[in-house]
């Protein structure tokens, strides 16, 4: 049988013997195991050569399942739980003595999310039935890499090694919302952002009634908080404006379609809206790398509700001393 599968029972038998196994969600596709296996969850670490200490995101299947993993959870992130999930919202809280260290990497907290696709929804509920109660799953990708969005953009990373230990990517189409959901911490009085995504500060607030901080540097580490990830091969370069600008001639370039292509680039995405941009942007990534290209110029979207999530990503993938 070949690593791409679309069979729940197929992803399931294997999870429950300890394989690993790529699975969609709305967001990215994750890289799967079960959150309780030790020797499963290290196989994940050395598949995308990711750091030791690099908390990772348990997937569940509703609240009840989340509050499994996190204890003293306030009112107004259950409040927040309730609104979102199904959907691209992380929650970090005080774990529970299920999150081990591996998980948290040795933080009191552990992030849970309740992911939106309906096959990675049947597969949870079918893995809490035989006592699987979530499965960790970062990006299936290489650590710091361009994050997937299809099954084939997992196979292209990863089927190397996912074919030599008998381990499944479970093909369940594109990704519909096309970056990593939003991360709240989740410990105290008022809910803080440490990740941006499709879930605003501005639906947090009115969701909650609170003001929504962005990020603590004393705050827990959580996944793609560093300052360098999400990177293709070219170089990213985020400028200001398309005009008077000093391209390198067959260059790539993103930008909303009522930007006129530059001469001498080569369009890798114009989508018309920002939500489409989020979408599209690391297909494109993975289109730039797959045409050899040296460079990606981004002429960003509004930087408010999913913009703010697209610039923290595409940020990290521009190298700093490259913006213009």
């Amino acid at each position: 049988m070949g690593v791409l599968i679309s069979d729940i029972d197929v992803a399931a038998e294997a999870i429950s013997a300890g394989h690993l196994c790529a699975i969609p969600t709305e967001t990215v596709y994750g890289l799967a195991a079960d959150a309780r296996n030790s020797q499963a969850i290290s196989r994940i670490f050395a598949a995308k050569n990711r750091p030791q200490d690099h908390p990772l995101i348990v997937h569940v299947s509703d609240l009840e399942g989340a509050l499994e993993w996190l204890i003293d959870l306030p009112t107004w992130a259950q409040q927040l739980a309730n609104a979102c999930w199904p959907g691209p919202l992380t929650l970090v809280g005080q774990r529970t003595s299920l999150a081990n260290d591996q998980i948290t990497g040795g933080q009191n907290t552990v992030a849970v999310r309740v992911p939106n696709h309906a096959t990675t929804l049947r597969l949870l509920e079918q893995l809490r039935i035989q006592g699987i109660l979530g499965l960790v799953a970062p990006s299936a990708n290489r650590f710091g890499h361009v994050s997937p969005t299809t099954a084939e953009h997992v196979n292209a990373d990863l089927s190397d090694y996912l074919s030599a230990n008998g381990d499944f990517i479970l093909d369940g189409g594109p990704c519909g919302i096309g970056i990593e959901s939003t991360i709240v911490l989740a410990t105290g009085d008022k809910p803080v952002i440490l990740r941006p995504g499709a879930i605003s500060a501005e639906l947090v607030e009115s969701i909650t009634g609170l003001a929504v901080g962005q990020g603590q540097p004393e705050g827990p580490r959580v996944s793609g908080a560093l300052a360098s990830h999400y990177a293709p091969r070219a170089r990213v370069v985020v400028i200001a404006n398309s005009i008077n600008q000093n391209f390198e001639h067959g260059s790539g370039f993103i930008a909303l379609e009522d930007v006129q292509t530059p001469d001498g680039l080569i369009r890798l995405a114009q989508p018309s809206t920002s939500e489409a941009f989020a979408t599209e942007l690391y297909k494109a990534f993975r289109q730039g790398d797959e045409l050899g290209l040296a460079n990606i110029y981004i002429l960003l979207p509004h930087e408010s509700g999913i913009g703010l999530a697209i610039a923290d990503r595409v940020h990290k993938a521009a190298h700093p001393d490259k913006e213009i």
